[in-house]
């Protein structure tokens, strides 16, 4: 497996290039419109045919690039088929897990940030991976006060599917803030501060009421945008980029 986390930084989001060492086919776990060209060029740099582009849910602070590699590379839009996008190529589920060349990505309903969330995990003989998306973050996890997010569906998602993944696999997130890139199971079992070791779903309902976040900048550019798989006018892609700063998940 050739493995790259990219990250983009006006949005903290981290970009994952997951490739076939035998096919040379790749996978692009949640793309941001804004790398396209650099994503392309390290796809290029490797001698890799991006066959997927995969999102982990319908992001609010930033568009995807799905709908733009796919015209520049020709490759398919794979989604949630929860989200039930037209604009998708590609449906998948805990039911229709995605092959990539020889590698399998299994999807995992991981409801709670947003009510369709996804996450991935991959397991190549090596040491497991799943990319959580935003359900799960390194010593934090994302918002649920929008998108029909839910803290008690978050909560059951974070402890009884990822938890009780081996506690060696590799935790990949979204996001992250802070300058962090990889964490495990075992160690966000056991240090997340809000979901990990005792943490109750009451207090967790509590650390959520009391986050009290600011509006994400970019949501209603965002959203509306990705439901289309981020296939919008070029105007709102800069409409996006000139709003800047950060939306944190939480």
């Amino acid at each position: 497996m050739i493995f790259r986390q990219l990250f983009e930084p006006e949005s903290s989001t981290f970009t994952y290039l997951v490739a076939c060492s035998q096919t040379r086919d790749a996978v692009l776990v949640d793309p941001v419109v804004e790398t396209c060209e650099r994503d392309l060029a390290v796809l290029a740099e490797l001698g890799l045919n991006l066959a997927y582009t995969l999102d982990t849910h319908i992001h609010a602070d930033h568009i995807t690039a799905a709908c733009r590699m796919r015209a520049l590379s020709g490759c398919k839009v794979a989604y949630p088929a929860a989200d039930a996008l037209a604009c998708a190529d590609v449906h998948v589920s805990e039911e229709r897990p995605l092959a990539v060349g020889k590698m399998l990505l299994q999807p995992v309903f991981t409801p709670g940030h947003t009510d369709t969330h996804h996450a991935y995990l991959i397991d190549e003989g090596g040491t497991p991976a799943i990319f959580t998306g935003d359900a799960l973050l390194i010593d934090g996890c994302g918002r649920t006060d929008f998108q029909n997010g839910d803290a008690d569906a978050l909560y059951r998602s974070v402890r009884e599917r990822i938890f009780t993944l081996p506690p060696e696999t590799l935790v990949y997130p979204a996001h992250d803030y802070n300058g962090r890139r990889v964490s495990s199971v075992a160690q966000e079992s056991a240090r997340n501060p809000r979901l990990g070791q005792d943490v109750t779903l009451e207090q967790f309902r509590a650390i959520m009421a009391g986050l009290d976040l600011p509006y994400p900048r970019k949501i209603d550019v965002a959203v509306p945008a990705n439901r289309e798989c981020g296939g919008c006018p070029d105007e709102l892609v800069a409409e996006l980029h000139a709003q800047g700063g950060k939306s944190p998940q939480g």
